[in-house]
């Protein structure tokens, strides 16, 4: 297999590579929730994860007190890209499911309820960290399958659009 960098922009002006192993030997240790240490270089940096949109490999972190929205994209992704192969929205999104097992903390939206792209539909929490479900695109919510404290996992169905 081969080993490609991945491709990382910082609130989509900056941008740089890492290959894989260097990712794999940053010394960050959790530090209770969505917070991390993070040791580079000799430098010692407080990391806190505040958002995460897993499926489209955007992250946003608050690093020393400064916010940062992060994109990372993998050899496969930026392949596809290049080849004009990307979906780019042109379907219509029917059904939102769960990117991961976790528990379900808030649910936002309810039946009938219209949204509007980038929408928090709900919140789930997995592997101590809280993670914002956002809605792909604008709709109206045709039923919610899941409730507050409800334990989900990967790929259960969560909400319906009309």
């Amino acid at each position: 297999m081969k080993k490609e960098p991945f491709s990382i922009a910082v609130n989509q002006q900056y941008s740089f590579q890492i290959q894989p192993e260097e990712a794999i030997a940053l010394d960050l240790i959790p530090n209770g929730g969505n917070r991390f240490h993070l040791l580079e270089n000799g430098q010692a940096y407080a990391v806190e994860v505040l958002e995460e949109d897993y499926p489209n490999r955007r992250y946003t972190l608050r690093i020393d007190g400064v916010r940062y929205t992060v994109d990372i994209a993998d050899y496969y992704e930026r392949l596809v890209e290049q080849l004009g192969l990307s979906t780019g929205g042109s379907h219509k999104i029917n059904s939102v499911k769960a990117p991961m097992p976790g528990l379900v903390l808030s649910v936002l939206v309810a039946a009938g309820q219209a949204v509007q792209k980038g929408d928090a539909l709900l919140i789930l929490e997995a592997m101590k960290m809280e993670n914002v479900i956002k809605a792909a695109g604008d709709g109206i919510i045709k039923a919610v399958h899941v409730q507050k404290g409800q334990a989900v996992d990967k790929g259960l169905m969560l909400l319906e659009f009309e």
